[in-house]
């Protein structure tokens, strides 16, 4: 009875204002949903969900060892996230004055992220300063100026140290008597110095070419004396490390120079000759630099012979790694295959292992094949990679495009053959096939690595969480019997009265049962209560 006469004084007005409001709400809801899963690569009502609700209702144990051991895998699990996210030096990374600020000049954009930049200032004091150098003024000026921020405050700094050096190269030559001690009238130039200048203030390569080769003259003074005195004790063994890492600094990024400046020959000799000099310094792997060198001068015997002493199992693998090591198989087959006679003869042994190859390559990095295809536009790369993630695919696609184009139809093999990859990885993130799982945790740390004008690319691609599906077909019927209501009020106010009191049929049926059982008097004291 009270349900039929509460539907009676409903209005058709009612019923728009209600339809209306739902449909707004859903709508509110829809689009926050929707943002903060583009955003976060979550659903919002989700994570709430499993993160909140889930303990009040029992999802956690409250027996203190399960406590404890899930605190133990949680621990675990976040070593292995941290481990699997390393950020790796991009070993093709450009100069900054020269190439990202001519960037940011002619597009207004900023080409790197300030995380990415924090993590070069932690490298520079990492290779370029140690505990003693607050003895030599110059490198105390500098061990200040890698921390600053602000890079007219580090341009500022560098000239200062220079300055410094030269003032006190004047003041001690007067008192230097003896001929014995005459090989110090020069104090030696600040060689991090001239590279944070050759880095960040010069404005063409040629400009930053002419400070490192000022740099390596200064570093290798350093570096000799350093040497002498290494065995003397800790403090000398720190200087003669840190010298060491400028010098193998400097020696190849002016080989990086004589590569943009299209002396490529002289380039490929002086980063063999480095890396004989120090073939223990893996942290810059020089090596990718070569192999971008020696493809660039088409000498694919000796980008084999490269592979053949790095693309070993016990070596950490590399986007470069793996696809030039395809694109050398793929160049043996490329310019004489067709799908279409592969499909009705078969793949041939060379063939077969190339297309393996292109498996391996895009099982490694699943990003880098739709920037080759120019699927995908590119960027500048960042000072700093992910492996695996998109980071290096634009890294390696930058400079390794060209190459590929060069090699004729090794582009059309890897179109054809590329995808094939993920029928054979249909969980890439619970089982690999010739490397481990994929790691869950590249597209966030790309997101701080690349900047955000670029859409960055996500593997495997993430499904809708079911609540914005949710929201969205909640928003969608709402709008559509708001949009009904308003345009047919009496005949979906009856469809409206109809359906509820269907809905309400149970209640009215029960209600009915308690009446018949229960005495008149004591429904009445029921009701008045």
């Amino acid at each position: 009875f009270f349900v039929s006469m509460f539907l009676n004084t409903l209005t058709p007005k009612f019923y728009v204002a209600l339809t209306g409001t739902s449909s707004l709400i859903s709508g509110l809801i829809l689009i926050f949903e929707w943002w903060y899963f583009r955003k976060y690569g979550t659903s919002f009502i989700e994570q709430v969900s499993v993160s909140h609700l889930r303990p009040l209702l029992g999802g956690v144990d409250n027996n203190s060892s399960n406590n404890s051991n899930s605190s133990n895998g949680d621990s675990d699990s976040n070593r292995q996230s941290v481990s699997e996210c390393k950020v790796w030096r991009n070993p093709l990374n450009l100069f900054r004055g020269a190439e990202y600020n001519r960037y940011t000049w002619v597009t207004g954009r900023e080409p790197l992220t300030y995380y990415d930049m924090n993590l070069s200032a932690q490298d520079h004091q990492t290779f370029f300063t140690c505990d003693s150098d607050h003895l030599r003024p110059a490198d105390a000026i500098m061990q200040k100026a890698w921390r600053e921020r602000n890079p007219q405050a580090r341009i500022s700094a560098a000239h200062e140290a220079l300055e410094i050096n030269e003032i006190r190269s004047r003041v001690e030559v007067p008192l230097i008597a003896s001929s014995t001690i005459w090989e110090i009238k020069l104090l030696p130039k600040c060689a991090t110095a001239y590279i944070l200048l050759a880095e960040e203030e010069a404005t063409t390569i040629a400009e930053a070419e002419k400070l490192f080769k000022q740099a390596l003259k200064a570093g290798d003074g350093c570096y000799r004396r350093s040497q002498q005195l290494q065995h003397h004790g800790s403090q000398y063994e720190a200087q003669h490390r840190r010298d060491t890492n400028v010098l193998v600094y400097i020696k190849r990024r002016l080989a990086m120079c004589a590569r943009r400046l299209g002396r490529t020959r002289e380039a490929v000799k002086m980063m063999r000759d480095l890396m004989k000099e120090f073939p223990l310094l893996s942290m810059f792997n020089i090596h990718e630099n070569l192999l971008e060198a020696l493809l660039e001068l088409q000498a694919y015997a000796d980008v084999q012979a490269v592979l053949a002493k790095y693309d070993d199992i016990s070596l950490p693998k590399s986007a470069t790694i793996c696809y030039t090591a395809a694109l050398l198989k793929a160049r043996a087959v490329s310019d004489k295959f067709s799908p279409e006679a592969a499909s009705r003869r078969g793949l041939s042994t060379a063939e077969m292992n190339a297309v393996e190859a292109i498996h391996r390559a895009v099982e490694f990095n699943p990003h880098v094949p739709k920037y080759l295809l120019e699927m995908k536009s590119l960027i500048l790369p960042p000072e700093h990679i992910l492996k695996r993630g998109d980071s290096e695919a634009i890294a390696y696609a930058f400079f390794h495009l060209a190459h590929w184009k060069r090699v004729e139809g090794a582009l059309n093999l890897l179109h054809c053959t590329w995808e094939g990859t993920f029928r054979m990885i249909p969980y890439p993130l619970e089982k690999g096939h010739l490397f481990y799982p994929y790691p869950i945790c590249t597209e966030t740390a790309d997101r701080e690595l690349l900047p955000s004008f670029h859409e960055v690319s996500v593997y495997p691609k993430k499904e809708l969480p079911f609540f914005i599906l949710f929201t969205a077909g909640l928003c969608s019927f709402t709008a559509m019997l708001a949009l009904l209501t308003h345009q047919f009020p009496e005949l979906m106010g009856v469809f409206a009265k109809a359906f509820l009191s269907t809905l309400f049929a149970p209640l009215n049926f029960v209600m009915e049962k308690v009446e018949s059982v229960l005495p008149s008097s004591l429904w009445h004291q029921l009701t008045r209560i």
